[in-house]
């Protein structure tokens, strides 16, 4: 009923405060119905209703400006800007989006998807603002699990200098609210927020600014006020740096948020308001397993139970089970995962294991380095982490681990297309950003059982390797191919003639299928499991050039450095003037959408692959 008067941004400021709690009812049930059927975030973004309807009704977007840190819980924000219809083609290509994109609307201030970094975007905003002489607020909301990133206090420690307004918002979803804390820090809040006080200290600050030991008085004066409230507030942590804490509040009342936030408004400086919330709020399901309602498959709203489970293993659950395997057999084996235990599945690791598993926080940076000390204390580390979340640690790739030739094991999960998560989630440069850097080996399973064996000839290994492997499931086909994993070294699986297919990892599925469908038109196929992208198996590209005219070699990775090019410069040194087609993806950002649609319109599907080999083939006879 009253979400239905919410057809347009700032409508919410339309309702009547006494139906606050019916609304955000409305909004909860909202959302459970709709990524039942969609699938999505579900868990952040139920216990973010109350906080961001004080946010719409304490600022005038889109003249303000919020900024969602990882962007998944700005579902309520979405829907109370007028995109109440989206919902139904949530995260589905050419829907709309499950984070804040600018192209999507101009009430989304930044585009978000990772953690930690909306306080340093936030902090742009804020200074482009002054130096363009506006007045307008800006607010960057950021949650317990992203201030884990070393970026946010970088951000803090930056931010603690501005004279200027400022508000962040931390949402904590994983603590309760002590009451003596709670009534003590709300009475303080109200006093240094209040209008009197917040007139009596700018003029105060002003006045002594025009004597001659101002200063010196100044400071004397805020010490004194730190002693005190080094008692009493727990956010002394941020006011030390400079930066006023509010907090904790109880993120679920809308009307004390709407008043803080305003009164946060008047703050000449930067403030912090630490908002408690319950993540899945409102349905038991959620409340109950939170993790498993981070990111949600479809499910039945009664039960929670997804609505397709999952039959066949994946590649996370293989990789669960041989590590276990390994660190039972090896003691020196440890696990580290950012924030991603169940993700990454190291979970089970960590139940037989607890002295050996790792969960460094949301700090993908940490988690290399930190691998790199333990292996040059001689343990054997492997970094359990998704494709895109790797790329915030290059530094420390290519600077603590491969300069130092230490044995880091990368097991690089979510790797090549995801799907619905979108551009800021795709796996696709993996193989770029890693191949430039010396000493580190790469390789990519063709099926299951090769990630068994790419796993165990990695802990083995003396040197950096990173293994990648898709999301889904894991492939069970090939089976009977299963040669030994040697370090550089393609594997053929079919040798004909005319035709030679260079696969790697989730793309060896594909070529087979692309093999059948050549082979319906007559053709010779050669199949070749390439399983290194550094180093190529050079080798088996010039025996192929020899007796094959068309050398093909596919990938799920971005053109511009990756195996493909690999490929043609060992042609082009050799002087093989074959024809070659690079199947990969363009270098471009993907949007979210289903994998398989995502291939087809990428190019990169059994049929599309066909098609382009065969007028190849065509254009060749016609020459």
């Amino acid at each position: 009923m009253f979400l239905e008067q919410i057809e347009n941004p700032n409508d919410i400021k339309k309702i009547d405060r006494a139906d606050y709690g019916a609304l955000a009812e409305e909004i909860r049930q909202f959302l459970i119905e709709k990524i039942s059927v969609t699938g999505g975030h579900l868990g952040s973004n139920l216990g973010a209703v109350e906080l961001t309807m004080a946010l719409h009704l304490a600022l005038n977007l889109p003249e303000d400006k919020i900024v969602w840190d990882v962007g998944h819980q700005s579902y309520t924000h979405k829907l109370l800007t007028g995109r109440k219809d989206g919902f139904d083609c949530l995260r589905q290509f050419h829907g709309m989006s499950g984070f804040p994109k600018r192209k999507e609307s101009n009430y989304d201030a930044f585009d978000t998807g990772h953690s930690s970094t909306s306080i340093s975007a936030g902090l742009g905003l804020v200074k482009a603002r002054d130096l363009k002489g506006e007045k307008n607020t800006i607010v960057s909301v950021i949650g317990d699990g992203s201030l884990t990133g070393g970026m946010a206090y970088e951000a803090l420690n930056n931010a603690a200098e501005l004279e200027t307004n400022f508000i962040i918002i931390l949402n904590d979803n994983n603590m309760s609210i002590s009451e003596n804390v709670g009534g003590m820090s709300k009475y303080l809040n109200n006093i240094r927020t209040a209008n009197g006080y917040l007139d009596l200290k700018e003029g105060v600050y002003n006045a002594l600014l025009g004597t001659k030991r101002g200063d010196t008085l100044i400071n004397r004066i805020r010490r004194a006020k730190s002693s005190f409230k080094q008692l009493v507030i727990p956010g002394m942590f941020y006011e030390d740096m400079g930066i006023t804490y509010l907090g904790p509040v109880d993120g679920h009342d809308v009307e004390n948020l709407t008043r803080l936030i305003q009164e946060a408004k008047r703050v000449k400086g930067p403030v912090m308001i630490h908002a408690l919330t319950q993540k899945g709020k409102g349905y038991g399901p959620a409340e109950r397993h939170p993790a498993r309602f981070h990111g949600a498959e479809p499910f039945d709203i009664e039960t929670g139970i997804p609505s397709h489970p999952r039959t066949v293993a994946n590649y996370t659950d293989i990789f669960s089970t041989v590590m276990c395997k390994l660190g039972q057999r090896d003691e020196r084996i440890v696990a580290i995962t950012a924030a991603m235990p169940d993700g990454t599945g190291l979970k089970r690791f960590r139940n037989m294991y607890p002295d050996r598993f790792f969960d460094v926080g949301i700090a993908e940076e940490h988690a290399v380095t930190f691998a790199a000390g333990l292996a040059a204390g001689g343990m054997k580390p492997i970094v359990a982490v998704y494709s895109s979340f790797l790329q915030r640690a290059y530094d420390q790739i290519l600077h603590d681990v491969c300069i130092q030739n230490l044995p880091v094991v990368f097991a690089i999960d979510r790797a090549g297309l995801v799907g619905s998560d979108g551009e800021t989630h795709q796996g696709i440069f993996d193989f770029t950003y890693l191949s430039g850097i010396p000493n580190m080996h790469i390789c990519a399973p063709k099926n299951k059982w090769e990630l068994s064996d790419m796993l165990k000839f990695a802990v083995a290994l003396d040197a950096p390797i990173a293994i990648r492997y898709p999301r889904g499931n894991a492939y069970a086909g090939l089976k009977e191919y299963r040669a030994p994993i040697a370090l550089g070294r393609a594997e053929w699986i079919y040798r004909e003639k005319d035709i030679a297919l260079f696969a790697v990892g989730s793309m060896v599925k594909t070529g087979e299928a692309v093999r059948d469908l050549l082979k319906e038109k007559g053709l010779f196929v050669s199949l070749i499991n390439a399983r290194f992208v550094k180093p190529i198996d050079e080798e088996a590209v010039l025996e192929a050039c020899k007796t094959h005219h068309l050398i093909v070699s596919l990938e799920e990775n971005v053109a511009t450095g990756g195996f493909g090019e690999k490929v043609l410069d060992c042609m082009s040194r050799n002087g093989c003037d074959n024809r070659y087609l690079n199947i990969s993806i363009p270098d471009a950002y993907v949007e979210h959408g289903n994998v398989e649609l995502l291939k087809q319109e990428i190019g990169i599907d059994a049929a599309s692959i066909t098609d382009r080999i065969l007028k190849m083939e065509q254009n060749g006879k016609a020459q």
